[in-house]
């Protein structure tokens, strides 16, 4: 098996490794935080105290971080992972950050001598557990071949979604469009209940008929609807408004660079703005309802 170079034990990483590690490898951890390096250490990450040593003699390493900020950070500082790992190492960023700074890494990694692949995720905290996650990877084909050998272990989908930077393109779309999906499903759950629905039952009827969505289908905003979502367990969160309130700002930012006009983007991130503002950020992305209606059943008080 593989040494693997790891920077971010957050919570999607340290779930990552932990899958990792199960598959045979053996994952040198990092992170700034010293209780997630404790916490993938549990389970069997060999924790390790700086970017140079969890990037020594491995054979891949991947970032996951929160931000552009961090990642340039962790790639492109004197103690980071360009300056430290050996050039025969393939760098993969599975880190969710704007489309700019995916291109710059890219860039920046070429100039070093190294393979750079860009591998946001879809799938959250329960797909990093179960080892399903959605990776959009972006970067030549022998490059995103190689690194599929290591990512299948976290996987339950990989596609290659182009060149530089287009696993991050893929993954601000398709979260923009769940936003936008999401917003609708809160405002018709709001609606059904007013006209005097049976929430169930209308849930029924729309799951089947031209309203059905991802979002509505698994996230259901009402409690006692559909198991899986966040309205059966107050809200709390399995992705949270704050990671949804990142992601679409990046749509938009994003957009902005192409000269474009995302008008119910926009209106998604100013609804989950309102969550922010409010100190909500930390609940279920579906607490979009709370702006509809206060007094949303399984909202907390």
């Amino acid at each position: 098996m593989s040494t693997i170079g790891w920077v971010g034990l957050g919570n999607m990483g340290r779930p990552m490794t932990a899958n990792l590690v199960k598959a045979g490898h053996t994952v040198n951890g990092f992170d700034l935080v010293p209780e997630a390096v404790a916490a993938a250490a549990e389970h069997g990450v060999t924790a390790v105290g700086s970017i140079a040593e969890a990037v020594a003699g491995a054979d891949i390493v991947f970032t996951m971080l929160p931000k552009g900020e961090h990642a340039r950070t962790a790639y492109l500082e004197p103690n980071g992972v360009l300056a430290n790992a050996d050039t025969k190492t393939l760098l993969v960023d599975s880190s969710t950050i704007d489309f700019d700074s995916a291109r710059a890494l890219h860039s920046e990694a070429a100039k070093a001598g190294f393979r750079f692949v860009d591998g946001p995720v879809s799938g959250g905290v329960t797909g990093a557990e179960a080892g399903t996650l959605t990776f959009m990877l972006g970067g030549t084909d022998e490059d995103v071949a190689e690194a599929k050998s290591f990512i299948e272990a976290m996987a339950g989908n990989m596609f290659h979604a182009g060149g530089e930077a287009a696993g991050q393109a893929a993954k601000i779309v398709n979260n923009m469009m769940l936003s936008i999906s999401l917003q609708g499903v809160v405002e018709g759950a709001v609606l059904a209940e007013r006209f005097g629905l049976d929430p169930k039952v209308f849930y029924d009827i729309a799951t089947v008929s031209s309203g059905d969505s991802w979002p509505l289908r698994t996230w259901y905003p009402v409690p006692g609807v559909t198991e899986t979502a966040a309205s059966n367990n107050a809200f709390k969160p399995g992705f949270a408004a704050a990671l949804m309130h990142k992601d679409v700002e990046l749509a938009v930012a994003g957009a902005e660079t192409q000269g474009l006009d995302l008008p119910a983007a926009q209106l998604v991130h100013a609804q989950l703005q309102k969550l922010v503002d409010e100190g909500l950020e930390g609940l279920d992305t579906s607490a979009l309802i709370r702006n509809i209606d206060p007094k949303a059943a399984g909202l907390p008080e």
